[in-house]
């Protein structure tokens, strides 16, 4: 269970800051995420839905502990993230883009990493590996060193790092983004798996069909705001226009 309460996230800027992300604004502050409340509970897929810059991985960074909340509480499995972020890593697992992978490991001696960090037991490792690689189909490159890895290998490498562990609790940051097509149906393949083992599971992206495709409930940011935070069933039988994107649009009153 994934419980965030009146959640709000700013950040100080600098001039360089301003002048980088086109702020015409004179106050020192940057508000990232603003007064959110959202629940995702065990066996559902929680999808986050919104532009490049609405605050979704700022959100999510926060769940994972990476960042502290300015205002409101968020708990992770029980735990909350500011007072006990050791306890909510043992039982998170967080996927970004931003796959990170130290070079000069091989894609299996990266993963081991991992799981020696968790103080997994050799024959848990083994079992957990061979599950892992057979499901994203890495065995053909599980010697080869990450700096020769092509971008969606990487991206597979870092999906069995974070899930070498077994987390409860499964956050996903636009995992798709920029990859294949036979890469994206493989993260696809395991948030459902996910699912079906009664995880905790929130994603971002900005992608329509990947809500379609995945969703039990689903929240729309933007601009550090929800504007919607319900069921996708809900959302779909009240859109009043004729496609996801459309009633995006109309929600958040943005015009293209």
């Amino acid at each position: 269970m994934i419980t965030l309460k009146n959640v709000s996230k700013s950040f100080k800027l600098t001039r360089k800051l301003k002048n980088e992300m086109a702020l015409n604004t004179k106050s020192n502050n940057f508000q990232a995420v603003n007064n959110v409340s959202i629940q995702c509970e065990p066996g559902k897929i929680f999808g986050l839905l919104g532009p490049n810059g609405a605050g979704k991985t700022t959100l999510l960074r926060m769940i994972a502990t990476m960042l502290k909340p300015t205002e409101g509480t968020i708990t992770v499995g029980g735990y909350d993230v500011a007072r006990n972020p050791g306890r909510v890593r043992k039982i998170l697992g967080f996927l970004t883009g931003n796959t990170g992978l130290y070079d000069r490991l091989t894609a299996e001696e990266m993963v081991k990493y991992y799981a020696d960090l968790y103080g997994l037991d050799h024959a848990t490792y083994i079992r957990r590996r061979d599950r892992l690689f057979d499901m994203l189909d890495m065995k053909d490159f599980a010697g080869r060193r990450n700096g020769k890895l092509s971008t969606g290998m990487k991206q597979k490498v870092s999906i069995a790092r974070t899930m070498i562990n077994n987390p409860d609790i499964v956050v996903f940051d636009e995992p798709t983004s920029g990859l294949d097509v036979m890469t994206s149906q493989a993260i696809i393949k395991l948030i459902r798996l996910c699912k079906a083992e009664n995880k905790t599971v929130i994603f971002s992206t900005h992608r329509m069909g990947e809500v379609q495709q995945l969703c039990d409930d689903l929240a729309i940011i933007h601009k550090g705001n929800i504007f919607y935070n319900g069921t996708y069933n809900n959302f779909s039988e009240n859109m009043k226009t004729d496609s996801l994107e459309d009633e995006f649009i109309r929600i958040t009153g943005e015009t293209v």
